[in-house]
């Protein structure tokens, strides 16, 4: 896992969290009737490939080891605040595509197109609102310790005469 990039790490993953979104989907629409039913499948497929993914995200793409609850409950809240804007764009795919075409398989179709427009826009997002160094508890203890050496008495010094 080391020596593949980025890059390839996130596509894999991302291929690994759309397959299992898709799975559940499926597994969800062959028990659940009614007419809630496509959104009780696609809030459910989407729970599963988000809880892998941020499992997968934070510790192999982002490096991320949380110094604490408070800092990993933080990272999970805007990990799921930024997943809100990808899963607009991949339901809005997916339901589009459902409404267009007339067969389960272009949904399913649509979902995959979906998660990898939302997955290429919530790369960036964790990248710079999640991920960053700027962000958390962390920034937190980095911008005291900084202001701490910024306002640290200098010693005196003294000219030899």
């Amino acid at each position: 896992m080391k020596h593949l990039s980025v890059t390839v790490k996130y596509a894999l993953f991302a291929g690994l969290a759309t397959g299992i979104n898709i799975a559940v989907q499926r597994g969800v629409g062959q028990i659940a009737r009614g007419p809630l039913s496509l959104y009780i499948a696609i809030l459910s497929g989407t729970t599963a490939g988000l809880i892998v993914k941020y499992l997968l995200d934070k510790r192999f793409i982002f490096f991320y080891r949380p110094p604490s609850r408070s800092d990993e409950a933080l990272k999970v809240l805007l990990y799921l605040m930024m997943s809100g804007f990808a899963t607009a764009v991949f339901w809005a795919v997916e339901l589009s595509f459902n409404a267009l075409f007339d067969f389960t398989a272009a949904r399913y179709l649509g979902a995959a197109v979906g998660l990898a427009l939302g997955y290429s826009l919530k790369y960036e997002l964790d990248k710079r609102f999640v991920f960053s160094q700027h962000t958390g508890h962390e920034a937190t203890a980095k911008i005291e310790d900084r202001r701490s050496q910024i306002c640290k008495p200098k010693p005196h010094l003294s000219l030899p005469r």
